[in-house]
């Protein structure tokens, strides 16, 4: 058992000697313990009992190791609303919002959106939620993940409101056609150092990277939008630091108009798209 973690501590003193930050800590002790943050506070003189000294034990040695506490209590807060999150699908970020405030920015009233390589669910289910009168599919080629995808669909909309496929790609779209596109596919390069960092060195490494120059899924995806893209409607792509500027190449060598990119939180370009040309 961890050093500090002993029998006769209390709740406050777990908070006082962790030596992660206090967020962390917090999150640990009501995932472990069952609190509500108020109870984590009013009950903080409770002394932990041997059992519950045993699961704390377990749960902090996890995230002492490097574990992302997302995979740890099994759940992340993105756009107001909490997803179960599980190895099988990246951790949804900040970063990623941007894209769901531009896909209601874009989609048309009453119209329908693709969101491709879905992972979590997070990016299709934020947008459903907020525009119910939206038609959302959404793919990805892992069964497990569609899986967690689906479970938070039905913890935050009516039944039936997003289609699921499992699909590489466009593969199993054959004539179907969208208004709006929206996408966060694997974009790191190979062997990039960051994926022996931090969180990354956790989350499903074909979700992160396309064993290439990080480009590959986007040429296939803004390759072949033609054929599942309305005319004059809208594909957005989140992406690297440092690739805005190939994604708005990509986007204009494939006939599309308008192409710009948009800045995140913290003035990096972090989504590209543009409106596909009038198809006559």
């Amino acid at each position: 058992m961890l050093d500090w973690l002993q029998p006769g501590i209390t709740l406050a003193a777990c908070e006082s000697a962790s030596p992660l930050d206090r967020i962390d800590t917090r999150l640990l002790l009501m995932h472990g313990l069952g609190l509500t943050r108020i109870q984590l506070i009013t009950q903080s003189e409770l002394v932990l009992n041997t059992e519950q000294l045993a699961i704390m034990d377990a749960l902090f040695c996890r995230r002492i190791q490097g574990e992302p506490i997302a995979y740890i209590v099994r759940e992340r807060e993105f756009f107001g609303l909490n997803f179960l999150v599980t190895p099988a699908v990246l951790i949804p970020r900040p970063d990623t919002e941007l894209l769901v405030e531009l896909a209601l920015q874009y989609a048309p009233a009453h119209s329908s959106l693709l969101d491709m390589g879905t992972g979590s669910g997070a990016i299709a289910v934020a947008v459903a939620h907020q525009r119910p009168d939206l038609r959302v599919t959404a793919l990805d080629v892992s069964l497990a993940a569609l899986a967690v995808a689906q479970e938070n669909a039905r913890r935050h909309l009516p039944a039936n409101k997003i289609d699921f496929f499992c699909s590489d790609w466009y593969a199993v779209l054959a004539g179907k056609k969208f208004h709006t596109i929206v996408s966060n596919p694997p974009y790191i390069v190979v062997n990039d150092a960051h994926l022996q960092q931090g969180d990354l060195r956790f989350e499903p490494i074909h979700a992160l990277t396309d064993h290439a120059d990080g480009l590959s899924a986007y040429r296939q995806i803004i390759g072949q939008a033609h054929l599942h893209l309305q005319s004059n409607g809208w594909l957005l792509l989140e992406h690297g630091y440092d690739q805005a500027e190939a994604m708005r190449s990509l986007l204009t060598q494939n006939c599309f108009t308008e192409v710009r990119s948009w800045r995140d939180l913290a003035g990096i370009e972090r989504v590209s798209g543009g409106k596909l040309l009038m198809q006559t």
